[in-house]
């Protein structure tokens, strides 16, 4: 048998259909595309930091469950007391994992799309049937087409994004209860861009026992870290944490995310520059004839001038910045490009390459 047959013989079709998730190379670009915070901690806190990894055991194991991080979780987030916290190796590793504890055969996974591509991608890799539900055409929930999917698939998972990627809005909270109370299954309110948003879902854990809430260090600054977190019931955290792989979380990141949330105030100065520097991208990129989309997020989804999307975004990038080009990714996303929030002086790059280009 040749290699082409065994891997056709082998590996689940639906496997083979897909398209590995693509990261574009970066290196010497201006980096607006992947939603991270462009700032670097002050000096003084780095060599802290630097002086806290020296001391760590390599050589050892990790602590199976992180305690000083999640203590850290605990203050920073306000997390009450009767709430778990279980930890993952990014957002994407928690999304597997309660994936995977639902995966029983005919079990469906939904969420509105366009949205987060991971939720579409762990569904298909651990068997799981997934529904994408489209937004309408202002980005609002279409209410009515999922709660028809929830009467008609029973979902044993759904996920909600607020707020959204790569829209950047937030929905209308009526239209979030209608669904978690009608939903028979889990449902996750994924915060992962809390930091740039006006509203905050951790107390509906009291209000709906359906209901968990993940976050993520990701955009407050340390992406390289890849830490994830899921808030909820014990009822919930018990049963996902037992197909939580061991030491999933190593002693380094243990260690800078520990020392970071000591210092979160740091980071919290940092996402509000951002959310000052988002508020005049809005204004530049509309100024620039972009239609422009509210955002909570730190990332702006525009429509570009005279369907031109992928013209604009290979003219950035031949001035060595990467934005991420959304057109031809979902109907809804016609013509749009993604423009990540970066630093003051990062930010007049971009708006002077756009003036030359437009």
């Amino acid at each position: 048998m040749s290699i082409d047959a065994l891997v056709e013989n082998l590996i689940r079709p639906e496997i083979r259909a897909l398209q590995a998730y693509h990261v574009g190379n970066a290196s010497g670009m201006i980096k607006l595309d992947a939603m991270e915070n462009p700032f670097q901690w002050p000096e003084a806190m780095k060599a802290e930091w630097q002086t806290l990894l020296a001391g760590c055991a390599l050589n050892r194991y990790p602590h199976p469950v992180a305690p000083e991080v999640v203590a850290g979780l605990r203050e920073v987030m306000e997390v009450p007391e009767q709430y778990g916290i279980l930890l993952g190796n990014g957002s994407d590793e928690i999304i597997q994992l309660l994936t995977m504890a639902v995966a029983k055969p005919g079990a469906c996974v939904m969420a509105p799309e366009p949205g987060f591509v991971m939720y579409k991608m762990i569904s298909t890799f651990v068997g799981t049937d997934y529904v994408g539900v489209p937004l309408k055409s202002d980005f609002s929930l279409d209410r009515d087409a999922m709660l028809a999917v929830i009467a008609e698939k029973n979902p044993a998972l759904i996920f909600l994004a607020q707020p959204n990627n790569p829209t950047g809005n937030l929905w209308a909270e009526d239209d979030l209860v209608a669904i978690i109370e009608a939903s028979n299954g889990l449902v996750v309110l994924d915060e992962a861009y809390l930091p740039f948003s006006s509203r905050n879902h951790l107390s509906w854990l009291d209000r709906f026992y359906n209901v968990v809430v993940m976050r993520t260090l990701s955009k407050v600054g340390l992406a390289g870290l890849r830490l994830g977190m899921l808030f909820g019931r014990s009822e919930w955290l018990n049963e996902i944490d037992k197909i939580r792989m061991p030491y999933n979380i190593n002693v380094l990141t243990q260690a800078s995310a520990a020392f970071a949330l000591k210092h979160y105030n740091v980071l919290m100065e940092q996402c509000a520059v951002l959310r000052s520097e988002r508020e005049n991208m809005m204004n530049v990129l509309a100024g620039l004839g972009f239609e422009t989309y509210p955002s909570e997020a730190n990332f702006i989804l525009a429509r570009c001038p005279e369907k031109n999307a992928r013209v604009i975004f290979d003219a950035l990038k031949e001035k060595k910045i990467l934005i991420k080009c959304l057109d031809g990714g979902h109907p809804l996303l016609s013509d749009c490009l993604r423009f990540t929030v970066g630093a003051p002086e990062e930010n007049a790059q971009l708006f002077a390459a756009l003036q030359d280009i437009l």
